[in-house]
């Protein structure tokens, strides 16, 4: 059956708006709830117009910040989505995340953003029970990750900066140590750096693009993305949500996570609860991402 999902997201990127598509597309998921940071009404449209297009208008939005002044949308947005009239959102992020989790402890959450609204919603209620958080982010350095499975990019180093996690350093430790959060599984920079959707993976997905709506909305944007920057898209969300759904996306390591100087590093650490991505199987990931039915 369905599992409840929830996802949090921002629209710096456009590869959360991708992973939304995704969620909405997967016969395993049964998405619950969006939240966005920060949460502009522009932002709300944006979620708005992908749950429309995909039969999902039922879904509730949530935003970190109900009176954020500035749009924090892309041109490519409306380019894919076309022009958008603001909306309003459902209620403040941690509220919709709490009627969620209130309803269905076990769900998952995937996190694209910094973590603004799950923040809120552990120190706002102490009684909450996150089921699983994947999130994308954190890192895994030489002593953690074998070297056949290091980017060349990220050799030799130990740390790295990672958006999401210094977005609301006070969300992330909370997330990492909070007993609140009953699984943690974290799909870090140095393995999502790895898998950019280029123009290969862009004609592998053409017989697929009319599979699903949101398979169909995701080959649609990335048209047009490639269009403009043949080179492609690294999809760090799309990546998280796949590893959500089957964790066999990638191989990971029970570690603890640290910060140094603005940087994310990990260390080896049974027993922490943490665990962190350290290779890809990038074929599996793509089975995932394609899969339109259930497999009893």
């Amino acid at each position: 059956m369905p599992r409840p999902f929830i996802f949090d997201m921002e629209t710096s990127d456009p590869d959360d708006m991708m992973a939304l598509c995704f969620l909405t597309s997967h016969p395993g998921v049964d998405l619950r709830a969006v939240t966005i940071t920060p949460g502009s009404r522009a932002q709300v449209a944006v979620a708005r117009r992908i749950l429309e297009l995909t039969d999902h208008s039922h879904v509730p939005v949530g935003v970190r910040s109900l009176d954020y002044e500035k749009d924090c949308v892309s041109a490519f947005h409306y380019k894919v989505l076309g022009e958008l009239d603001d909306q309003d959102a459902d209620g403040p992020g941690y509220e919709v995340l709490g009627a969620v989790f209130e309803e269905f402890p076990e769900a998952t959450i995937v996190t694209g953003a910094a973590l603004h609204n799950l923040r809120l919603l552990l120190t706002e209620n102490s009684d909450v029970s996150i089921g699983q958080w994947v999130g994308q982010g954190g890192f895994a350095g030489d002593s953690v990750v074998e070297p056949a499975h290091r980017l060349e990019k990220f050799s030799g180093r130990e740390t790295c900066p990672t958006f999401n996690f210094n977005g609301d350093v006070t969300g992330a430790y909370l997330m990492l140590t909070s007993p609140q959060v009953k699984k943690r599984r974290l799909v870090s920079k140095n393995v999502c750096h790895g898998l950019p959707y280029d123009q290969d993976m862009h004609d592998k997905m053409e017989p697929f693009k009319d599979a699903s709506l949101g398979l169909n909305l995701i080959y649609k944007s990335m048209d047009i993305y490639l269009g403009k920057k043949p080179r492609g898209k690294l999809f760090h969300d799309p990546l998280a949500a796949c590893c959500a759904i089957e964790p066999d996306c990638c191989e990971y390591k029970e570690v603890e996570l640290y910060r140094d100087r603005g940087q994310w590093g990990s260390r080896l650490m049974p027993g922490s609860g943490t665990w962190i991505s350290v290779s890809l199987d990038k074929d599996r990931f793509f089975e995932v991402l394609t899969t339109t039915e259930l497999v009893s």
